[in-house]
């Protein structure tokens, strides 16, 4: 028996948890936080009138619901002890594909849309796989799928098209339907896009899983100990597979609502983008050692990054300086979770 359960007469493993110590062990209380302030402070420096506004609103959702459609994912992956360098050129190796097949082939732009999520759903199954069968880290797996398919990209474009970009896609068979899904507005005159629908759905789907389901126990489990999940029971090679997979198909839905939504696609589309999805979900708690984190977070991060993006162009400042206010975002988003997370462990009732 312990000092403590002497002299208590209570097991300190039993002893309840204040209302407050609870709140601070949230993975994404930190994003909230710095949400709230770098709202206020765009709306503070806006020389437009506008970003405070339903219109404003609007605008930076657009930007947030791009990232956080794949952050959310990532986010996931990332608990589960994982990363995917190749979800951002995902992106435009799903519109190109669905692109070439609906005007070299002829296909109509439904079946281009199944064959692109299944095919993104395979390059997922490789890298997770692939990380598995060689137990290298995923880093080095999914950058070398990165480097392929910019090639891929680079290369089988041109030799189609000779040009480096797919057009036309507004007349194929079917592109009008898949458009009001995937690209289309909603609630005029503010245009909200409808890829915030499909990022807040996504969301809240995630969140269900990782808080009420077996599934989202498993993706704890195995990023905080993968040996100990393993031993316990948990497929820890299933749960990691299937993560790889659906970040995968989540970066190739992006990828197809912005070529209905541009109607076009360069090869060179989304290379970059899979450090936005990291930082949207290190910005919302997740931990880069795995194990901690959540799918509101992320969304909260991709929201920041949203903000940031549309309230630097609002606020008149030179928009080249949007890396580094997001870099300086990353940093202190770490220093405010960790900070938090040691408060929240030391903290009792």
């Amino acid at each position: 028996m312990s000092a403590t359960t002497a002299t208590t007469g209570t097991d300190e493993r039993l002893a309840s948890v204040s209302r407050l110590t609870k709140i601070l062990r949230r993975p994404e209380l930190g994003a909230l936080l710095g949400a709230v302030v770098i709202y206020v402070m765009f709306a503070a420096v806006d020389t437009t009138g506008n970003f405070a506004t339903i219109a404003g609103t609007a605008r930076w959702t657009d930007v947030a619901a791009t990232v956080g459609i794949v952050a959310v994912p990532v986010a996931m992956l990332m608990i589960a002890g994982e990363f995917d360098l190749s979800s951002g050129v995902m992106i435009g190796t799903s519109g190109l594909l669905a692109g070439l097949l609906t005007t070299e082939y002829g296909l109509g732009m439904w079946p281009a849309i199944i064959i692109t999520l299944a095919f993104a759903a395979c390059i997922g199954l490789i890298n997770g796989w692939l990380v598995m069968l060689t137990g290298l880290p995923s880093f080095i797996v999914t950058l070398a799928m990165f480097f392929s398919l910019r090639g891929i990209n680079l290369g089988v474009t041109k030799a189609l098209t000779d040009t480096v970009r797919v057009a036309g896609i507004d007349k194929v068979p079917g592109y009008e339907s898949a458009q009001k899904i995937f690209a289309t507005t909603f609630w005029s005159p503010f245009n909200f896009r409808i890829s915030v629908i499909w990022w807040v759905v996504i969301t809240v789907v995630a969140t269900t899983i990782l808080a009420k389901s077996r599934f989202g126990n498993w993706i704890y489990a195995v990023g905080g100990d993968a040996n100990a999940a393993r031993n316990t029971g948990v497929p820890v090679r299933r749960t990691k597979i299937t993560l790889f997979v659906t970040t995968s198909m989540a970066a190739a839905l992006v990828g197809i609502i912005s070529l209905l939504r541009l109607k076009s696609m360069q090869a060179g589309q989304g290379v970059g983008e899979e450090f936005t999805f990291i930082i949207a979900a290190v910005v919302g708690g997740c931990l880069l050692t795995g194990g901690f984190g959540s799918a509101i977070g992320s969304t909260i991060g991709a929201s920041i990054i949203g903000m940031a993006f549309i309230g630097i162009a609002y606020a008149g400042w030179n928009t080249d300086w949007s890396w580094l206010f997001l870099g300086v975002i990353l940093f202190i988003a770490v220093l405010v979770n960790t900070y938090i997370g040691r408060r929240a462990q030391g903290a009792r009732k």
